[in-house]
C-alpha cells in the first residue's frame, strides 16, 4: 500500500457513524493490519457513482489500484497480501466457526434490535437516503416503521438472556481470538457497533457482562468504535417482570 494507506469506501449515517456491520468489520480488519484508511464517505444511495461503477454494495477497498469487494474477501486479501502483519483468519476452520457464530448472533441480536430501532435507523440516515430506507425496510418487514417498533420497550429486555453463550465465553477468555482479537472478534463486535449507530434508547443494562469485551473492542485502534454519532449501549432500565 502506497504510504501505508488504502482507499476505503464507507457506508455512513448523517451522524457520521458507520451503519453497516460488514463495513465495520472491514474497518477493523484494515486497522488490524496496521494500514491507514483514506475514507470515501457516503450513504446508501449513489454507491455506483462513488465507486465509478465498480459495485452497488459496500464494503470496498482500493489498494494500489486493486479493487477488492465483499468483507470476507477483503479480509482474505489482506492476509494474503500482508502475511508479515497480524493474521486475521488463521485457518479455514476458524472462518467456518466465525461464520457460524455470526449467524447465531445476527438471529439473536440484530434481527430483534432492527425491529426496535428501524425508525431511528431511517431518521439518522442521510436525507437523500430516507426514501430508499423507508421503502426497502418496509418491504423487508412487511409493515410500516411505526408498526414495526410497537412494543419495543417490552421486547428489548428479551434479547439479553439469549446472549449467555457469549457471556460465558468472555468470562473465560479476553477475546474470541484468545489473548488478542482476530477477525472473529471484529465480526461479532460489528453487531454491537451497528446497534450503537442506531440505538436511540440503550439495548443493554449497565451491568451487562459483555460490557468489558464490548468496551475493549470499541477502544481498539485509537478508539475506532468511539466515533462521532454513536449512542450508548448500556443503561436499559428493566421493568418489573422483564427478564434479567
Amino acid at each position: 500500500a502506497k504510504d501505508n494507506r488504502i482507499i476505503f469506501y464507507d457506508l455512513a449515517l448523517s451522524t457520521g457513524a458507520t451503519i453497516s456491520p460488514f463495513v465495520w468489520a472491514t474497518k477493523y480488519a484494515v486497522a488490524h493490519k496496521g494500514l491507514e484508511m483514506e475514507v470515501v464517505p457516503g450513504g446508501f444511495t449513489g454507491i455506483m457513482e462513488r465507486t465509478g461503477g465498480k459495485t452497488e454494495r459496500l464494503p470496498a477497498i482500493v489498494d494500489d489500484g486493486k479493487w477488492v469487494l465483499d468483507s470476507w474477501l477483503i479480509a482474505e486479501y489482506l492476509d494474503e497480501t500482508y502475511p508479515d502483519r497480524p493474521t486475521l483468519i488463521a485457518s479455514e476452520s476458524e472462518k467456518v466457526m466465525t461464520e457460524t457464530l455470526e449467524r447465531w448472533l445476527w438471529q439473536t441480536a440484530i434481527g430483534p434490535w432492527m425491529t426496535c430501532y428501524i425508525k431511528s435507523y431511517r431518521d439518522r440516515s442521510l436525507p437523500q437516503d430516507h426514501e430508499y430506507v423507508t421503502a426497502s425496510r418496509a418491504r423487508m418487514f412487511g409493515a410500516k416503521m411505526d408498526d414495526i417498533i410497537l412494543g419495543r420497550e417490552a421486547r428489548l429486555p428479551q434479547v439479553l438472556p439469549n446472549l449467555e453463550l457469549l457471556r460465558q465465553t468472555f468470562a473465560e477468555h479476553p477475546w474470541i481470538g484468545g489473548e488478542s482479537p482476530n477477525y472473529a472478534d471484529y465480526r461479532l463486535l460489528s453487531v454491537f457497533l451497528f446497534c450503537a449507530s442506531v440505538a436511540d434508547i440503550p439495548p443493554m443494562t449497565a451491568d451487562e457482562p459483555l460490557r468489558d469485551w464490548i468496551d475493549r473492542g470499541f477502544d481498539l485502534y485509537g478508539g475506532l468504535g468511539r466515533c462521532e454519532g454513536m449512542s450508548p449501549l448500556f443503561g436499559l432500565q428493566l421493568r418489573e417482570g422483564d427478564p434479567e
